[in-house]
């Protein structure tokens, strides 16, 4: 690994911080024009799956407490890209589905996102992307106690 002046710059916490922020604040003007921020894209995505979810089916997809759920289905449904409705077979369900606007507006800021991680990998070139997030979905998904043995 290539020497830093700065004694943080071998960190990984400190790179992984700085690389996150760069790209949230790409993200966020990527997806501006849009209307919607990242975790709305998330719950639109999830959204988007073949067959209704309830509230806290997506919650559960997203990893997100109910409360939050809530509080960004609100601004979605405000924004008119999600609906609600309670499900025929449990009361107590509410189903959300995407609107056609939601649709619509999915498919452009998806386009937007892509582009976006596109440019935002490309100093690592097409196999530094993929090893990137093949690393990182290791790293994001591996249980607490999966060390290696010594």
């Amino acid at each position: 690994m290539e020497q830093s002046s700065e004694p943080l710059g071998e960190r990984l916490g400190y790179l992984l911080k700085h690389a996150y922020l760069r790209f949230a604040e790409e993200s966020a003007a990527a997806l501006e024009p849009y209307g919607i921020d990242g975790r709305e894209l998330a719950v639109l995505a999830v959204l988007s799956a073949a067959y209704p979810l309830s509230q806290l089916e997506a919650a559960g997809r997203l990893g997100v407490d109910r409360t939050s759920m809530v509080a960004i289905l609100d601004t979605l449904e405000a924004k008119g890209l999600v609906a609600r409705r309670r499900s025929s077979e449990d009361r107590r369900k509410n189903i959300v589905e995407l609107t056609d606007e939601g649709r619509d507006r999915l498919e452009k800021a998806e386009r937007a996102r892509d582009e976006l991680e596109r440019r935002f990998l490309a100093p690592l070139g097409e196999e530094g992307a993929r090893s990137l997030t093949r690393a990182l979905r290791a790293l994001a998904t591996a249980p607490e106690d999966a060390a290696p043995e010594a």
